[in-house]
């Protein structure tokens, strides 16, 4: 396991509720911040929607 100071505590947002209006489901997660430089983008699912969309990590 990485050491605490490499890894944060990331969200995870929904990008096609926002489109569907519907409310966005959020989910946290740990990364590894020297080896991901690049913001996270992960398929989860999404309850308000009833399906697997594309969450991507946000402030």
């Amino acid at each position: 396991m990485a050491k605490k100071k490499d890894t944060v505590v990331v969200t995870l947002e929904c990008t096609e509720a926002k489109a569907a209006g519907v409310p966005p489901s959020r989910y946290t997660t740990f990364k590894n911040k020297k080896k991901h430089p690049d913001k996270l983008e992960m398929k989860k699912y999404n309850k308000y929607m009833k399906k697997h969309t594309t969450h991507k990590e946000i402030k």
